[in-house]
């Protein structure tokens, strides 16, 4: 992972939620105020979650995998067909609808900005993770980890599977596997 990149100012952050919740805020006034029937409006806001949840995931998927964060390629590509299942809802619907073409792209426009703030804010909350403001929630998982990363530099090399020492230990101890995949033992005293 690239440790160099830069913590995002405060007026990125400002801009990114600002992006979401203006996509987000428009396009709920625009689906609020249309004379449609209550299903088409469940539709249009139901293509609106789904993609907003399509757009973080696949966003997710890709940062893992340039981190080097294995992404299996199942899940890896269905959150790219979800994020294009989304805007194809989102195309069709208007498109069939008998809306004026104002309106139709009244439903685009916010509809692509609340997914550029919604992928934004992800970014945005992910590398002020590196950088140390986030949560507190957040803090107390790094710490976790850090702990549990600090121990297996203590505990020396990992234990294979079938090594005897692996089975004798674990059945005194508490075994744990780490994301990397190496297993470290544990006394609990």
């Amino acid at each position: 992972m690239d440790r160099s990149a830069q913590q995002p100012s405060f007026a990125f952050i400002a801009a990114s939620w600002g992006a979401l919740l203006a996509g987000f805020c428009a396009y709920l006034v625009g689906l609020w105020n249309a004379g449609m029937q209550l299903n088409e409006k469940g539709y249009y806001f139901t293509v609106l979650v789904y993609g907003l949840y399509a757009a973080i995931s696949l966003q997710k998927s890709v940062r893992d995998r340039a981190e080097g964060i294995p992404v299996t390629g199942i899940y890896y590509g269905l959150s790219w067909t979800s994020l294009v299942l989304a805007i194809t809802l989102l195309a069709v619907g208007p498109f069939n609808a008998t809306l004026a073409l104002s309106e139709k792209g009244s439903y685009a426009m916010p509809f692509l900005l609340a997914l550029f703030g919604a992928v934004s804010v992800q970014k945005t909350h992910v590398t002020s993770a590196l950088f140390g403001r986030t949560s507190p929630k957040a803090k107390i998982r790094t710490a976790h980890r850090n702990r549990s990363t600090a121990f297996h530099e203590r505990a020396g090399p990992p234990l294979q599977k079938g090594h005897t020492r692996y089975r004798e230990a674990r059945s005194k101890c508490w075994c744990r596997t780490v994301a990397s995949g190496s297993i470290g033992i544990m006394c609990v005293p």
